[in-house]
């Protein structure tokens, strides 16, 4: 259920409030994108938390970049106030969360949102805007539903997914060095039910190197996460590179776009790399692919691109599902635990042979 809302003059000034982890954030691109070309003249902020921001580096659609930490103290509130507070023609609220809708209501006197269905948790709040979209979490992926909120004020929908620029691309590739065929390995997402196993890593980097393709290694900065990554590269090739922690987003979105292809699993860094057209190889098990699967290049249709389960290949993406005996993938849950240091089946059994194959159809385009 939707209820439209109608602008009778173009809104020159317009909030976009996205206060989403980094994947989740990227995918809000098309939806910023929509309403750029619609409002060209329009000056766009968007509202973000601090630690995701760098996701939008270089993004051309967006005038202003405003950011709150993710858990503001009385002194981060007033000055988030200062400068939201009825500085819009226009707000937009990507979630059904209290702050966001709080943030909305403050900052413009038109406004609109993702609302809970009727007769959920927090239903009432479709009462607070002008237009209101239901967000449909079962089974639509995420950049689609984001879409619904254009056409709230009917604005045509873009499918373009545009990941971090670093205007000055040549300083890092001459800083890193790299080979001319390299493969990109994102082994490490921020939680433990989303991780492949340790073996399948270091037979695929063997693989890749039996190809004349060096294994290049990318990841944040988090000393947990650069442990984790050093104490597998141990077992790479010689010749493997690592760079993770070294380069911002917007420089390994230049890295990726290079690369003959990457490998990781379901995490923002594996959207970004999807958004460059590289071939991505994308490792999912308790995911549904129909909510959370990283984006086709140049896949411009309202239809959803994937099937719930099942090895797919789209475009620039190469989907493969790990599977379980229950008939339980994907369960939507924290893997088998169900909280975020478990571990997930369907990910320990997920098939080499299937990244494998996936891997020789890339190097053979």
């Amino acid at each position: 259920m939707n209820k439209l809302l109608k602008l009778h003059t173009p809104p020159k000034r317009i909030l976009i409030i996205s206060m989403r982890f980094l994947g989740d954030l990227l995918l809000t691109t098309p939806l910023i994108h929509s309403i750029r070309q619609a409002y060209p003249k329009a000056e766009i902020s968007v509202l973000v938390y601090k630690n995701t921001a760098a996701i939008l580096e270089g993004n051309h659609d967006i005038t202003h970049i405003i950011t709150t930490p993710q858990q503001p103290t009385f002194s981060d509130y007033t000055q988030l106030f200062i400068q939201i507070f009825r500085k819009f023609d226009l707000a937009i609220s990507t979630q059904t969360g209290d702050r966001p809708i709080f943030y909305s209501i403050f900052s413009a006197s038109l406004r609109i949102a993702f609302v809970p269905k009727k007769n959920n948790k927090g239903w009432w709040k479709r009462y607070l805007f002008q237009g209101w979209a239901e967000f449909n979490v079962q089974g639509n992926h995420t950049i689609l539903e984001l879409l619904k909120l254009a056409t709230l004020i009917n604005v045509p929908s873009s499918f373009l997914v545009i990941p971090p620029n670093n205007p000055k691309p040549h300083k890092i590739f001459d800083a890193l060095n790299l080979p001319n065929r390299y493969a990109v390995l994102h082994i490490h997402p921020q939680w433990q039910y989303k991780r492949w196993t340790r073996e399948g890593w270091i037979k695929i980097a063997d693989y890749l190197n039996s190809l004349s393709i060096t294994p290049v290694l990318s990841g944040s900065p988090a000393p947990e996460e650069l442990t984790y990554i050093n104490s597998i590269e141990k077992y790479f090739p010689d010749n493997t590179i690592n760079i993770a922690g070294q380069v911002t987003l917007a420089e390994l979105t230049n890295v990726i776009s290079k690369s003959q292809l990457f490998i990781g699993p379901d995490t923002g860094i594996t959207h970004l790399a999807a958004a460059t057209g590289t071939p991505v190889i994308a490792l999912y098990g308790p995911t549904n692919p129909l909510i959370w699967g990283p984006w086709p290049f140049n896949y411009q249709k309202n239809k959803n691109p994937y099937q719930k389960t099942g090895n797919q290949h789209i475009n620039n993406i190469y989907l493969l599902q790990g599977t379980s005996p229950n008939n339980c993938v994907p369960c939507q849950e924290e893997g088998c635990e169900k909280h975020r240091g478990s571990y997930s089946n369907c990910l320990d059994s997920l098939n080499l042979k299937h990244v494998i194959n996936a891997i020789q159809q890339t190097t053979q385009l």
